[in-house]
């Protein structure tokens, strides 16, 4: 990844990156819990169902509006409203709520997403969780959680062995055709628990040092450009499954240790192969 950015630079994005996490905060989190409509975007992921609300939307909008006044140079990319080009290098990648449909059933394992990239990557990455009142931040910088009142750095555990790997998938459905299908169950079964829900929350588990690895298929870039910085600053890795860069997303694995992300990978890059 390429360091175009000064530290002083870089911390100034972070709190930028972090003002856009308050706007989206401030938008999403009068509709939480509540009777919305929701709209279906159709076929996406591993469902014919795509959710959006109005929580969303007005989420992104708050992003970009401030985007457009602070920074008028740079390129958005966002889930819902597409791709605004710039006239430099840097990009917003914006998620409103990933995992809307954790949101609309009232479940808050859901997060706004955010990062600034160049065309090496991300730079800077933030998960923020309103209502848990939970934020995440990753960068060169470091990477540090703040639930409520309490803060610290992020740092992802030690797992030598599959065997000892908790493991985390958004859903089963995204390996329901082969092979990979029969390779993520090989790699279930090898492992000491697994879990599926959780979007990008699992992920910040990861980094926080409670979970070893995720497991997902058929990202979109904005699903996974904030999360590559926070992993990778709290010492883990973020591959796709043949070991390359995760930023144009799809196929994607995060490991908290290299040496169990070296073994997954090892099952995995067989389906890579095949597909």
């Amino acid at each position: 990844m390429e360091n175009t950015l000064s530290d002083d630079e870089l911390s100034d994005y972070l709190d930028f990156a972090e003002t856009l996490a308050d706007a989206a905060r401030a938008a999403i989190a009068p509709h939480f819990r509540q009777q919305l409509v929701i709209d279906d975007k159709g076929r996406s992921l591993y469902s014919d169902y795509d959710p959006v609300t109005i929580a969303d939307r007005q989420a992104e909008e708050a992003m970009r509006v401030l985007i457009r006044e602070a920074y008028p140079s740079h390129g958005i990319l966002g889930e819902e409203n597409g791709h605004e080009k710039g006239t430099c290098d840097l990009t917003w990648v914006l998620d409103p709520i990933d995992g809307t449909r954790a949101f609309i059933t009232g479940v808050p394992l859901w997060g706004t997403l955010i990062a600034l990239s160049n065309r090496s990557g991300p730079l800077l990455g933030v998960v923020d969780q309103p209502f848990l009142r939970e934020r995440f931040t990753g960068s060169r910088l470091g990477s540090r959680y703040v639930f409520a009142d309490e803060s610290g750095d992020l740092c992802t555990r030690p797992c030598a062995e599959l065997g000892d790997a908790v493991l985390y998938c958004t859903h089963p459905d995204m390996f329901a055709a082969e092979p990979e299908h029969s390779i993520f169950e090989d790699l279930r079964g090898r492992v000491r628990m697994s879990r599926f829900s959780g979007d990008c929350y699992s992920y910040c588990m990861l980094a926080f040092g409670l979970v070893d690895l995720v497991i997902d298929a058929e990202l979109k870039p904005w699903d996974i450009h904030a999360l590559i910085p926070i992993i990778e600053a709290a010492g883990g890795v973020v591959s796709d499954w043949t070991g390359g860069p995760a930023v144009d997303g799809g196929k994607v694995i995060a490991a908290g240790d290299s040496r169990t992300h070296q073994a997954a990978l090892e099952l995995l890059s067989k389906a890579a192969a095949r597909g």
